[in-house]
């Protein structure tokens, strides 16, 4: 029984280590950013609409590739995403996404700080749009 709950607290201590750490708060998106979080639900239906948005994936391209993406979605991993933001459209609303929405909402509020104005953030990331049964493409 000892040995069940070590492993179980083990377990649980590297859940949380994996999912990454909260923005500093100087990572904090200044006042009148406009980042704005998102169900799944809500990006399923961007996706599928009239609207015309740019989905950034900012994890890692191991993780895109193997663990899966959303389709149409583009890969600037979150680490080379000040150095790429000029790859990023203006005119037009950007969705971050990552694995669970800590990098995306770090990305979003990065983005903010570069005066990006249109941000979304896909609280629950890629785990929470498989747990939704939503499609995964795989591969680049």
């Amino acid at each position: 029984m000892m040995k069940r709950t070590l492993w179980m607290l083990l377990a649980s201590l590297l859940l949380l280590a994996a999912c990454g750490n909260q923005p500093a708060p100087a990572a904090i998106a200044p006042a009148g950013a406009a980042v704005t979080n998102i169900t799944v639900q809500d990006l399923k239906t961007q996706l599928g609409g009239k609207e015309h948005i740019f989905l950034l994936d900012v994890r890692s391209a191991e993780e895109y590739t193997n663990d899966g993406h959303v389709a149409g979605s583009t890969l600037i991993p979150l680490p080379d995403l000040a150095r790429r933001a000029s790859e990023l459209p203006t005119d037009r609303p950007i969705v971050c996404i990552c694995r669970s929405g800590n990098r995306s909402t770090t990305a979003c509020n990065q983005l903010a700080n570069q005066g990006f104005t249109q941000l979304r953030n896909v609280q629950g990331g890629m785990i929470a749009w498989g747990q939704a049964g939503y499609p995964i493409a795989y591969g680049q």
